[in-house]
């Protein structure tokens, strides 16, 4: 029975070995070599020392050495942290810091853009770099860098690997946290393999499947994409495309059966031409990180008719906890769906009651798939991750489930409607964003007296960033100078839309600057 996370693909292995199980770019491998270049890696990380539950950070784009980093660190004790490959070094090193990453896998360019911040980074001891050869000259002396080859020669150093449970640490997923800096959402083995196994149930995923994995693995959205696909022995082709149309192309020449996107995306997809061959072999699409705009989703649904459309709502603390089932696309076309397999969904008031069917109230997840806190942060775990409402009393350890944070209601027939947020959290392009971190980047410039991060609806990216800041020289400011500082020192989907420029912002009673009155304001300025 499968229960870790390196686990997933065993049985298919014993089954079906020869099946494939990644494609990328043009090589393909099955599910006993991949097996194998695991094994041979989770060897190579205890010949480095890894200790159990010590964090391994994986700084890649996606490549077989990628995904078989994930998997190996976990065969070998340890704790995997995926990096998402467009953030800044500001961002990497922050992540390394915070849950004290031992090894770093990563590439020879990704870190000579890292070298200048490495010795703020104690923890660090090995690089292990993809590349077969090393600098020649050590980011650190403390920390040794390791080429491939030599890398997976410590494989023969170490026989024995150590025991470990489903309740074990197996990977965390920093997202954006509302104070500013992100946070580290530590899952377990079982949050994953109970994940997988329930996304996969509802989209009968099987080993006829070739998925499409075009998010970044540190969403846990992208991430599921490779752990369902390899639970059901199915195949995964890796893909991070320079355009839409490469997305199109991947679908043709893949023959993919299945597709899971964010707004963004599906809304320029939505604008490119679909090959009528896709409706051969396309199965499913899903969408999470965002409402779906409902003409882009009848846009999508007349390109590929043949194909099920799969609405969701999930949040990083829970995985996954809603999906609207294709068939009620038609009748219920702004419903985030019931509560998927092997999780029960609340909306409760401020004290936990129940709320009544159609009365807004806080979206809580009890269950399973529900994560082990926040990493080194016990005041933000405790705001997120309470005990269950309505729990029996004399359980002498309380249940613990996440309280989202969401707004939303709930009909007769248990199918959820979202509402809003209760935090200020800026969700665009699939991410959640804090307001606090892009204006902490702008003030460390010295370019602005004041700044304000805004997050105003837009059609295709659910909320674009607006940049409202003042300036001693509001009339001759160089908004320019701002977009580059931030494209520096900002991964790009964090970077603003647009900036506005004031003498001075508006203040509420507080003196504090009133943001409500400045998002009222702009309101209209993407319409």
């Amino acid at each position: 029975m499968t229960t870790l996370f390196h686990q997933l693909f065993l049985e298919t292995v014993e089954k079906n070995p020869d099946a494939p199980a990644l494609i990328h770019k043009k090589q393909q491998w099955n599910y006993n070599q991949f097996n194998q270049l695991v094994v041979k890696q989770a060897h190579a990380l205890a010949g480095l020392n890894l200790k159990p539950q010590q964090r391994v950070a994986v700084f890649l784009p996606k490549q077989i050495e990628t995904v078989t980093s994930f998997f190996a660190t976990t065969m070998a004790g340890g704790v995997f942290v995926p990096v998402n490959p467009v953030l800044k070094a500001p961002q990497v090193i922050h992540i390394l810091q915070d849950c004290n990453v031992q090894i770093l896998v990563t590439s020879k360019s990704r870190l000579q853009g890292l070298a200048d911040y490495l010795p703020d980074c104690p923890d660090l001891h090995s690089i292990i770099l993809v590349d077969d050869h090393v600098p020649s000259e050590p980011a650190l002396e403390t920390v040794q860098i390791i080429s491939w080859q030599d890398y997976l020669a410590h494989a023969n150093q170490i026989e024995k690997l150590p025991v470990i449970i489903d309740a074990d640490m197996a990977a965390i997923l920093y997202t954006s946290g509302s104070t500013g800096k992100p946070k580290g959402v530590v899952l377990s083995h079982q949050n994953i393999v109970l994940g997988a196994k329930s996304v996969s149930e509802y989209l009968s995923i099987s080993d006829n499947d070739r998925l499409l994995a075009v998010l970044p693995f540190s969403f846990d959205y992208g991430l599921n994409q490779l752990t369902s696909s390899l639970l059901q022995g199915a195949c995964c082709v890796l893909l991070d495309y320079l355009l839409p149309r490469d997305v199109i192309k991947a679908l043709v020449n893949q023959k993919i059966t299945g597709l899971a996107a964010v707004p963004p995306l599906w809304a320029q997809l939505a604008q490119l031409d679909w090959p009528e061959s896709l409706n051969e072999h396309l199965r499913y699409m899903t969408n999470s990180g965002g409402k779906m705009p409902l003409t882009i989703l009848e846009k999508i649904r007349q390109n590929a008719s043949n194909a099920e459309f799969f609405l969701m709502y999930g949040l990083t603390e829970a995985f996954r906890s809603t999906y609207l089932p294709p068939d009620q696309l038609e009748q219920r076309p702004n419903s985030m769906g019931k509560a998927i397999p092997n999780a029960e969904i609340m909306v409760v008031r401020e004290d936990g009651s129940a709320c009544a069917p159609h009365e807004p109230g806080e979206l809580v997840h009890r269950g399973s798939l529900v994560a082990l806190g926040y990493w080194n942060d016990p005041e933000k775990t405790a705001e997120r991750f309470k005990p269950t409402p309505g729990q029996l009393q004399g359980l002498p350890i309380p249940e613990i489930a996440v309280w989202s944070g969401d707004t939303v209601t709930v009909d007769e027939d248990g199918y959820f409607y979202f509402v809003g947020r209760k935090d200020d959290m800026i969700k665009t392009s699939g991410y959640r964003v804090s307001q606090t971190e892009i204006e902490e980047v702008i003030y460390a410039s010295g370019l602005v007296k004041e700044v304000v991060a805004l997050g105003i609806e837009h059609e295709t990216l659910g909320q674009a960033i607006l940049l409202v800041v003042s300036s001693e020289l509001d009339s001759e400011f160089d908004t320019q100078e701002l977009i580059n500082l931030c494209k520096n020192k900002l991964p790009n989907y964090m970077v603003p839309a647009k900036i506005e420029v004031l003498s001075d912002l508006p203040k509420n009673p507080n003196g504090k600057i009133d943001r409500s009155l400045l998002t009222k304001q702009f309101a209209d300025i993407f319409k």
